[in-house]
């Protein structure tokens, strides 16, 4: 079987056949849905909606017996598995319903002009973990636009949002037993205009429905100990130093973090974590663990009553007992704890998950001591990171062209193969201070995650970046159609100011 270029697939599938014939599009197509357990009709609803932004006056209808596209359930140890086959005649997507998702979303890419020509697909993705993170705190972006990325990530294949919903510019999560959070943490001034926001409880289900449907999972992130002035400018009491503060207006790393040693920062973050761990039905919580000075710390009579009697070092192990606690009390709710390579940092939690960004030792050291890690490095997957060395390129000081994305390799050679079972997959990360409009986000964000996706998708033998390019100048094409704003390689033409 081929994998030649003979079609615009990205994420490149695992094989590809080319074959005689093609299934010309009716207006109306046909779907049946053939399962081993309850129907699930998500799919197909799907897939209209999805080729309705290449076909407008496209619709599907749910049949009993023959149709256009069948959906056979096929229970396999991978459930991201499918099978697609396209004859004159039929349409055949294998695979759990899961696979039936990613299937229809290689359909959705396959269509050219008036159906699809002829081919058979066997595909499964090479890690687990595809993610793509989000931070609201900076910029707050309203509930339909956070649900166009995750279609766009649907569209390539990856699996996992990861949504950054507490930082210093803001708090933006709903928390019933504090109300204060939402009245005062969710808000900065702005050139003295009050400026932020926050998602409500029903925000949060509407955005927990639509990314279920594409099969993906999402993960909150709630900061801790660090990046905390926004809490503590609601409740400066579970500071060091008392306050008062405000909600921060610049990016940095500020001295006041949570109180290590006070009960009361506790008993607050665990009534936070539980309302997110009952919002949230997913496997994993990211409590943060970045960035946090120990300045305040080093002189809290209270931080400094709690080493001595937890028998502590010095404030390295604080920060690691602190979110070895919370880590715990995470346990307690079928959690489990994932945060940044600080937690690295004075002993790592015994059940944590890492996240390795600060370039790839924190994962590799995290992988040797037997723990899960997500490889999110500055140098390949930071996409507020300029494209290219233009003088006129927006983001952050650092460089990532998309050629450097894609070749990216989540696995280091340094790794054995014990320890390199450990990379659960990828993730894209996208910090929003120098973003204020959304289209700029999908301008960093396209197609930087077009060959994102295939790293976390296609095995590293089968990866070529010069057809890549080939089948990417087509897939602009398809960005296109679905009105997304990307940065074209070769022009990078902007339509949007700076």
């Amino acid at each position: 079987m081929s994998t030649e270029l003979t079609h615009p697939l990205i994420p490149l599938p695992k094989s590809y056949r080319k074959d005689k014939g093609r299934f010309v599009c009716k207006p109306t197509l046909t779907l049946s849905f053939e399962t081993c357990s309850d129907e699930d009709s998500h799919a197909g609803q799907l897939l209209e909606d999805w080729l309705r932004q290449r076909k407008p006056n496209q619709t599907c209808n749910v049949v009993e017996g023959t149709s256009d596209i069948r959906f056979v359930e096929e229970r396999s140890n991978e459930k991201e598995a499918y099978t697609l086959t396209i004859t004159p005649d039929q349409i055949v997507i294998k695979g759990s319903q899961t696979g039936w998702v990613r299937a229809s979303a290689a359909l959705v890419i396959l269509w050219d002009q008036d159906g699809w020509n002829a081919c058979h697909i066997e595909d499964a993705p090479r890690f687990a973990w595809r993610g793509m993170h989000l931070d609201v705190c900076r910029h707050f972006y309203p509930v339909r636009l956070v649900k166009r990325l995750i279609d766009v990530m649907a569209l390539h294949r990856m699996n996992t949002f990861h949504w950054h919903l507490t930082d210093d510019q803001g708090w933006r999560i709903d928390i019933k037993a504090y109300p204060q959070l939402a009245k005062t943490s969710a808000w900065r001034d702005k050139d003295g205009e009050t400026y932020g926001g926050f998602y409500t409880a029903e925000d949060i289900r509407e955005v927990l429905d639509y990314a279920a449907e594409r099969k993906i999972q999402v993960v909150p992130e709630i900061e801790m100990p660090g990046h905390a002035l926004a809490t503590l400018a609601a409740f400066p009491e579970l500071s060091c130093a008392g306050g008062p503060f405000q909600v921060s207006n610049t990016c940095g790393i500020f001295d006041d973090v949570y109180c290590a040693g006070k009960e009361a920062t506790f008993e607050f973050l665990e009534n936070v974590l539980t309302e997110v761990c009952e919002l949230f039905p997913g496997p994993y919580i990211h409590v943060g663990g970045d960035e946090c000075p120990k300045t305040r710390w080093k002189t809290c009579p209270d931080c400094q009553s709690r080493m001595q009697q937890e028998g502590l070092k010095d404030e390295n192990e604080l920060q690691s007992w602190f979110v070895s606690r919370m880590g715990r009390f995470l346990d307690s709710k079928g959690k489990h704890m994932i945060g940044w390579d600080e937690i690295l940092e004075g002993g790592l939690p015994p059940t944590a998950i890492v996240m390795s960004w600060r370039g790839v030792a924190g994962g590799i050291e995290a992988a040797r001591l037997g723990h899960d890690v997500i490889m999110s490095p500055t140098t390949h997957c930071y996409f507020d990171y300029r494209q290219s060395t233009e003088p006129e390129e927006p983001g952050n000081l650092g460089i990532i062209p998309i050629d450097t994305v894609y070749g990216y390799d989540p696995v280091p050679d340094e790794l054995d193969s014990n320890a390199a079972s450990r990379v659960l997959g990828v993730q894209a990360n996208i910090w929003t201070e120098r973003m204020p409009s959304w289209k700029l986000l999908e301008y960093m964000v396209l197609p930087r995650l077009c060959a994102l996706s295939e790293v976390a998708w296609t095995s590293p033998e089968q990866k070529n970046w010069d057809k890549f390019q080939k089948r990417l100048e087509k897939h602009l094409s398809f960005l296109k159609e679905f009105g997304y704003t990307y940065r074209h390689p070769l022009r990078a033409k902007r339509e949007f100011p700076l």
